[in-house]
């Protein structure tokens, strides 16, 4: 979704602008080609490397959406989701899960822990992710 489109939404120029994502992946080219297209669309975006400055990251400075990764270094995705969600700061950030898996247990576990949608990273382009901001923002 183009920043035309979010203000026929509804957003205004200052709220596109205010627009932070937090996107907690591990693999380096990963990270840098979602972040791309994040910031293409007018996304500002930070890159957590693991589960730990995650949360550090997210309650220090709440985002306005997190995509989270499940396997991650020195705490889990869901671990951290279950941090976040604990936290006054950052009970109520979207949070949007990005995994290479997805075996039944962990999607059940991540959206039971309050995650707005549980993502295949290899059926997910860049472009989903970032055409989707708009809506997960608005749940």
């Amino acid at each position: 979704m183009s920043l035309n489109e979010i203000r026929d939404q509804g957003l205004t120029r200052a709220e596109e602008d205010d627009v932070r994502v937090l996107f907690v992946e591990d693999d380096p080219a990963v990270a840098q080609m979602y972040r791309l297209k994040l910031e293409l669309d007018g996304y500002a975006v930070e890159v957590a490397v693991d589960g730990v400055q995650a949360v550090h990251m997210a309650t220090c400075s709440p985002p306005d959406i997190i995509f989270l990764d499940i396997r991650l270094p020195r705490m889990d995705g869901l671990g951290v989701l279950e941090a976040l969600r604990q936290d006054e700061r950052t009970r109520t950030v979207p949070v949007v899960i990005l995994s290479n898996y997805s075996e039944r247990e962990l999607v059940d576990r991540g959206l039971k822990l309050g995650a707005l949608e549980y993502l295949i990273k290899s059926q997910t382009s860049p472009a989903r992710v970032a055409g989707g901001v708009v809506n997960w923002l608005r749940n």
